[in-house]
């Protein structure tokens, strides 16, 4: 894949670190160390292999011109993405305007990263309809440690238990991008 070029000049970005040292006599002394860092876009199946490794993403979506997002536990297999969540704000958006995006990433450091991003479309995984379905979304999901503590944390605070009501769904990946950042020289 061709990086992306962000200047007529250049295929590379700047990042500037601070760092603080003393020079000997007490005196602070700030320098800063330049790092350049290529930014690529990378293949379907790399971005594939990122939500295959990704426990934790963040979900967007709308509803009259307004952005939601917020961070979700999830799994990955084939043309999905998984989700377990509770009736709330998200739920509710998703149900009027099924399209949505996901986005995971990897950061090693500033300049050691890839992102991705999956277009698609919500699915709510009701019952009876979607039960088969929806046993899967929970099989692949308890892999994952605590995959449903973040979706009850809230609902805990506000309802009992039995009156949580639990919502399986999915998204149906329809496009995937993703970029990768690299020091420049690694």
């Amino acid at each position: 894949m061709a990086p992306i070029i962000f200047s007529p000049t250049t295929l590379e970005t700047h990042v500037s670190t601070k760092i603080n040292c003393e020079d000997g006599l007490g005196n602070l002394v700030i320098l800063l160390e330049s790092e350049r860092m290529l930014i690529n876009e990378i293949s379907e199946k790399e971005c594939r292999d990122v939500l295959t490794n990704a426990t934790v993403a963040r979900l967007g979506c709308s509803l009259d011109n307004q952005p939601y997002v917020v961070p979700v536990a999830m799994t990955y297999e084939a043309d999905y993405i998984y989700f377990f969540s509770t009736l709330g704000q998200k739920i509710k958006w998703m149900r009027a305007n099924p399209r949505v995006c996901v986005q995971v990433d990897s950061v090693s450091g500033q300049s050691e990263w890839v992102s991705v991003i999956a277009n698609g479309e919500y699915q709510e995984l009701e019952e009876p309809r979607y039960t088969d379905e929806r046993n899967h979304a929970r099989k692949l999901l308890e892999k994952r440690h605590n995959w449903w503590l973040n979706a009850l944390a809230e609902r805990r605070t506000q309802q009992r238990d039995q009156d949580i009501l639990p919502v399986f769904f999915r998204v149906r990946i329809v496009s995937v991008t993703g970029l990768r950042g690299v020091a420049e020289g690694t």
